[in-house]
């Protein structure tokens, strides 16, 4: 069972107990949480663990998942509509009431569509979203404004998946299920680190494996997590993975591995796709484009080759893509070509990113997409949902995709847009083209449960949204599965569905269609629309109308039987069919194109479109780390989850950082044709020469310069939109101070030291759990600095007890503040070298009193018994550092992780931290043999 973190929320004097069963909000896999709340006379408790009895984790959760509970207060959240742009930090929006910010909303839209046209009003909406939130901001946008001008953030991690699958099988789904990772013979990781972005899938996969040996290989350019348990690591080159799964096509054809009767039943366009493929038709050709061994190449071309049951997952390294398209089409044309589709454990599998991204797909949340799987530029899917919705209007052409749409707002097309439950200025490529372009919009509305994200800034309304917790509806995971998301807090403040504020301002603006009372009204009208001319299966002979995603089952749902869904997979064709019958689509040969057939796609292995040169010679990979989600709005409250890595880095190759000059754990500039970022470098041999990866999560509000968003180019995937965030042409060069530095504030007293903070040139913001760290860092000389930081401190009155430690010939300084015995804040300026212990110091703030050696050791900056540091935390359910893990390995001999397990429970919670303790043996294995 997972660990329990538990949070205080408000003042309470019943003592009641709940449990609500409900749906984590981060990744696709979409896990089964369970919600308990207890009212006791101190104040109300949440405690999280795993729902034992979801389908998709059966009791399992990860290490976000696990610490759920640590981030639904209320210190960040906006509660009321505010009106005005947070011009600076010590602005003061002007509070509204949801009449009067909903009536201002509508004016201003009708305004644009007399002045401009109805193309001039935008919407950027969210996988973050509930189904029913996302069906009703389409059906406004799309139906009543009468454009397509609405995109989504999953346009930045599935819209190439979408893509790939209606190219191929006519429809966008997933025609396989978790179960399958079970029962498959193969795993096929491509372009993810499984271990850290969907744990819980992982540990499947990896229980398969000890079960029944399944042959599990990793394509990925880095050494990630996921490789440490696996058979065989394809170290590809970036934006080669065509020419691969194009040379396995060949191979496969070759070799006499063509399922001829599936081929010639059900498929059509293979000819032309070995055509186009021929350049890879050549093993030697293959390994020369993709930088991957002969060796390497002929074990994996002859496993898939051999294996019946073969599982292929991809995920963001095939997507974020300027050909990620392609690549998807490559990865389904070798399954078509074998077969391996349509039975159990054998599939092309797309891993979605995003708790919803699934279901916003199923109500057009993409602006080349209609509601219920219709296509926008289909003349007779456009009659279907206006006839449906009894609309005035129904868009006819494919919107503005995300990057063109904020490209569109800078040139001032767009004159207003609505922003939901996303953070733009962080996350898209070229993200300063974003704050350029909200800067001068006319109008921006943002709806939010954050009051000071780097997008909320500029809104001109903000209005409170519901978190997780207080949400009620439905989302969709990975394998199609809906689950519901039930509240399980009171909305606090003035906050409010998305769906609700969305009817309010259509209302407001005399459109009728709205009158929702209820998720649940929507739900059955969003069911309801997905079965509208839509035939079954066993129909589709007698009418051109059929799509797989269809809820005729779930239409007639009564409010408590929506209440009490329990997972299930579409499609729903009755609501008592048998889960088999879905759990794996595509079984009869059916797919849905007009004729049946699935479509072979020629797809050509180009290089990616921004080649590197002799001025950015090294390629920038982004992706996700193990314990943080997004721009960190949510995760960044969670001390637990700040233990792992807890400041933004840059993963380097040990020789190109002696190229470049770049010391390991020291400061260096990331720096494109797009913008820079100020990172820590972690050396490593885990990543290729020539390469670079960053995470994507820090921002503005938690660090001075780590918004990795601003250095990534913004091309994009010609038929997706979907932008290359793989691959973009970088140069590294040390970023050089005079000082380093530390300061921890407890909690209540962070916001006085925000003069402090800014008066430095670099900064990164940290969450532990009695104090906020500052990671500091300026190129001012010592001497200058150390008393106007002081100076700054605002710890004055007489209350506070300051002790001071300088040493001006070290460039060292010390000083510790105290009130009536209990550590406020303390600070050490000095080489990095030179700096203490940090979980040492957290460790001080949680002591109720500190005595005089404790005292003498804060200022001396280390503890006076001087015991080995427990190194980075690996394990953060409990608490376990690597160099404990480490020394444990060696004293026992360990070979196993079970093993680590057993001696320091690392590892027995949610298992995010196995991967790494594979690692730590093998290395531990292999200095053994040196």
């Amino acid at each position: 069972m997972n660990s329990i973190p538990i949070v205080e929320l408000h003042s309470s004097t019943e003592n009641k107990i709940k449990t609500t069963q409900t749906t984590c909000p981060y990744c696709g896999v979409g896990c089964g949480v369970s919600a308990t709340v207890e009212q006791t006379a101190l104040g109300q408790k949440v405690s999280v663990t795993g729902d034992v009895n979801h389908p998709s984790n059966y009791g399992k959760l990860c290490i976000k998942g696990s610490n759920l509970a640590d981030t639904i207060g209320l210190e960040t959240r906006v509660l009321q509509p505010m009106l005005g742009r947070q011009t600076s930090p010590f602005h003061t929006r002007q509070a509204i009431d949801w009449n009067t910010a909903t009536a201002l909303i509508a004016e201003k839209f009708q305004q644009c569509i007399d002045k401009y046209g109805r193309e001039s009003i935008a919407f950027y909406v969210s996988g973050q979203l509930l189904t029913e939130d996302y069906y009703a901001v389409n059906k406004f946008v799309k139906g009543y404004l009468g454009t397509a001008n609405i995109d989504t953030n999953s346009r930045l991690c599935m819209s190439s998946a979408v893509a790939a699958h209606k190219r191929a099988f006519g429809e966008d789904l997933v025609p396989a299920s978790y179960e399958d990772f079970e029962h498959t013979d193969m795993v096929v990781l491509v372009g993810s680190n499984t271990a850290w972005c969907h744990p819980v899938l992982y540990q499947r996969i990896m229980k398969a494996k000890e079960e029944r040996n399944l042959f599990v290989v990793v394509i990925d350019p880095r050494f990630t997590s996921t490789c440490e348990a696996a058979d065989l690591h394809l170290p590809i080159l970036p934006g080669q993975d065509v020419a691969l799964f194009n040379g396995l096509l060949q191979y496969l054809v070759q070799n006499n591995h063509s399922d001829v009767d599936f081929i010639a039943k059900h498929t059509q366009g293979l000819a032309q796709a070995l055509e186009q493929s021929e350049t890879e038709a050549s093993m030697t050709a293959v390994a020369e484009r993709t930088g991957i061994s002969l060796e390497k190449l002929q074990l994996f071309f002859e496993k898939f080759s051999q294996t019946d049951k073969v599982m292929t997952l991809f995920s963001m390294g095939v997507n974020q893509s300027s050909r990620g398209v392609d690549k998807a089409n490559s990865i389904i044309n070798c399954h078509l070509l074998t077969g391996k589709i349509g039975k159990l454990g054998a599939a092309p599998f797309s891993m979605t990113g995003q708790p919803n991204a699934m279901g916003g797909r199923e109500v057009g949340g993409l602006a080349n997409m209609l509601a219920a799987h219709l296509d926008v530029d289909n003349t007779a899917h456009q009659t279907l949902l206006q006839e449906f919705w009894q609309s005035p209007f129904i868009a006819n052409k494919a919107g503005l995709k995300a990057v063109d749409l904020f490209q569109a707002v800078e040139s001032s097309k767009i004159k207003a847009i609505w922003i939901m439950a996303t953070n733009p200025v962080v996350s898209l490529p070229d993200a300063d083209q974003v704050k350029r372009a909200l800067e001068q919009c006319e109008f921006v509305v943002v709806s939010d449960i954050c009051k000071d994200t780097d997008t909320a800034i500029y809104a001109d309304v903000l209005l409170p949204a519901l978190g997780w917790g207080e949400k009620d509806g439905t989302v969709t995971n990975s394998e199609r599965r809906i689950s519901r998301q039930t509240a399980f807090l009171d909305a606090p403040g003035e906050a409010k569905a998305d769906w609700w504020s969305i009817a309010q301002v259509a209302k407001k603006m005399g459109y009728s269609g709205f009158d929702y009372s209820s998720s649940y009204d929507i739900f059955i009208e969003h069911a309801k629309l997905s079965a509208y001319q839509n035939a079954s299966l066993d129909q589709r002979d007698t009418t051109e109308s059929f799509r797989y995603f269809n809820l005729q089952g779930l239409s007639k749902l009564s409010a408590q039987d929506y209440a009490e869904l329990k997972p299930v997979q579409w499609p729903v064709w009755q609501l008592d069919q048998s889960a088999d019958a879905v759990s794996r689509l595509f079984a009869a040969g059916q797919f849905s194109h007009a004729d049946a057939k699935a479509k072979f796609v020629a797809t050509t292995a180009i290089d990616p479109l921004n080649k590197i040169c002799g001025e950015y010679p090294l390629v920038l990979n982004t992706g996700r780390i193990r314990d943080q989600w997004h721009t960190m709005s949510r995760t960044g409250l969670s001390a637990n989850l700040s233990t792992h890595i807890a400041e933004p880095f840059c993963e380097i190759h040990p020789q190109d950082a002696l190229k470049f000059g770049v010391k390991d754990g020291e400061l260096v500039e990331v720096k494109s044709n797009w913008g820079l970022c100020i990172l820590r470098a972690q050396v490593s041999s885990k990543i290729r020469r020539g390469q670079i990866f960053a995470p994507i999560h820090w921002n503005d509000q938690v660090a001075s310069d780590a918004r990795i968003g601003k250095v990534v180019n913004p091309v994009v995937d010609a038929l997706s939109g979907e932008p290359e965030f793989k691959h973009t042409p970088v140069f590294v060069q040390p970023f050089y101070t005079q000082w380093q530095g530390v300061l921890y504030v407890r909690d209540g007293f962070e916001q006085m030291v925000q003069n402090t903070i800014q008066n430095t040139v670099w900064w990164t913001k940290i969450k532990t759990a009695k104090a906020t760290r500052f990671e500091l860092a300026d190129r001012k000389k010592f001497r200058n600095t150390v008393q106007q930081l002081k100076t700054l401190l605002p710890f004055t009155d007489e209350s506070f007890e300051w002790l001071n430690l300088e040493d001006q010939t070290a460039d060292l300084s010390h000083t510790v503040v105290l009130q009536d015995g209990h550590l406020i804040a303390s600070l050490y300026i000095a080489q990095r070298s030179m700096l203490p212990d940090r979980d040492w110091i957290a460790g001080m703030f949680k002591r109720e009193r500190l005595s005089a050696m404790h005292r003498k050791a804060l200022l001396a900056g280390q503890p006076m018994n001087m015991t080995n540091s427990a190194g980075p935390l690996v394990c953060s359910c409990f608490k376990v550092g690597k160099n404990t893990i480490i020394e444990t390995i060696k004293e026992k001999n360990i070979t196993h992780e079970k093993q680590v397990t057993a001696c320091l429970k690392a590892g027995g919670n949610c298992g995010s931290c196995l991967s790494e303790i594979r690692g730590l043996i093998k290395a531990c294995q292999t200095e053994y043999a040196e």
